[in-house]
């Protein structure tokens, strides 16, 4: 009871959210509404990155919406519809992987196979490469084009800082979603200034599909490291507001439940203080995800020594340009 499982295409009308946080802390009680980072509640933008790191893979649970933020910094969006999308069949499995290329724990559990694969990281590589050196866009690639909500996570360096992490709530075929977010997650997330060639070496892409939305009655009715969660509320002014976490944001800063409802609302713009009854005004749809995360290194082992070509119209890489 008051659970609502979320299925078919209506979710491909719900706005964008944020995913993540930026260097987000919490101060005082969580019931005191600590986190800082303003949303915006702009309909259909948002970021998704985590300064702490996503680590490798996760399997995750996420929400509804266009497109969204969904590890911190400011951003939400506001929802014109409650529905979300049931998995997408099919999948590809990734064995052999580096601990800088793997499915997350939890992936494809039940004897499902992951869709998340490593050959879409390298995609995204190269849409990016692509597009920075001023050759053809990558052609079709050739795993699975079933259409899922999405997110693309850029970080950089040893500790993996976010560099830039934008997604969608609305189910895209994942050839053109995957070629979309992965150029607007590196060029255009509010945050961080366009990516440069210079970066392309301290590279890790995330890939993360979306699945299992459902819509609860208590915010309290998901698990921290599990679920993705987004809520929807009404601001002080009574304007609708949304903002969402990837299932690892809230497992990665420590945050128990409150703590993270509570900075998902000074995300999405709250500035009043958080009360108990407040909260339970919130609606919240909590999902799941499969996550890849391949690095710079591991894609030029796939170009080098595994000859993966994913359509390439061009000959790449001219690997000095990643020494």
């Amino acid at each position: 009871m008051g659970r609502k499982r979320c299925v078919g295409a209506d979710c491909s009308k719900m706005a964008a959210g944020c995913c993540g946080v930026k260097k987000q802390k919490l101060s005082g009680s969580p019931g005191a509404g600590g986190p800082g980072g303003a949303g915006s509640g702009v309909a259909g933008t948002g970021h998704c990155g985590s300064d702490l790191g996503m680590g490798s893979s996760s399997a995750a649970a996420a929400g509804s919406a266009g497109r969204v933020n969904g590890l911190g910094g400011p951003g939400g969006g506001s929802a014109s519809s409650t529905n979300a999308l049931s998995p997408a069949p099919g999948g590809y499995n990734s064995t052999g992987l580096s601990p800088n290329l793997s499915p997350g724990p939890g992936s494809g559990s039940g004897g499902r196979k992951m869709v998340v694969s490593a050959e879409m990281c390298c995609f995204c590589f190269d849409v990016l490469y692509c597009h920075l050196y001023g050759y053809q866009p990558p052609r079709t690639p050739r795993f699975t084009n079933d259409p899922y909500p999405l997110f693309v996570t850029w970080k950089i360096g040893r500790d993996k800082r976010l560099r830039g992490c934008i997604g969608t709530f609305s189910a895209m075929n994942l050839h053109s979603g995957l070629r979309e977010y992965t150029l607007t997650s590196a060029l255009k997330d509010s945050r961080f200034p366009p990516m440069t060639r210079e970066e392309l070496p301290r590279l890790f892409c995330s890939v993360s599909l979306l699945t299992n939305f459902e819509d609860v009655g208590d915010y309290l009715d998901w698990e921290v490291g599990v679920h993705g969660i987004r809520i929807e509320f009404f601001n002080e002014k009574g304007s609708k507001r949304t903002a969402t976490y990837l299932p690892e944001v809230a497992k990665e800063q420590g945050w128990d439940h409150i703590q993270t409802i509570d900075s998902l609302l000074r995300k999405g713009g709250y500035k009043a203080p958080i009360t108990n009854d407040f909260r339970k005004t919130i609606k919240l749809t909590r999902y799941c995800s499969e996550k890849m995360t391949m690095s710079y290194a591991d894609y030029i082992t796939h170009r080098q020594h595994h000859h993966y070509q994913n359509g390439i119209g061009h000959p790449l890489p001219p690997y000095n340009h990643y020494s």
